[in-house]
């Protein structure tokens, strides 16, 4: 349980980086797009491995979801 929490972690703040390069390079690089595009691909490709990842560590009995108020 407690990988997974690190797993989850760790590829959150792969897509918070990843977002601020694109930010950067939307501000600072005038007239290339390229990279901006690249890291928001990335952004958007560890955002599906991410809900992969808890889909399949929900199946296999890692984590449990809960509800509000239980």
């Amino acid at each position: 349980m407690e990988m997974i929490r690190i797993i989850v972690v760790i590829v959150l703040v792969a897509i918070v980086y990843s977002l601020g390069t694109a930010l950067y390079h939307l501000a600072v690089d005038k007239g290339d797009s390229k990279k901006m595009v690249r890291a928001l691909t990335v952004r958007v490709g560890l955002s599906m491995a991410l809900f992969l990842l808890l889909m399949i560590a929900w199946w296999a009995g890692l984590i449990t979801p809960h509800g509000i108020g239980r």
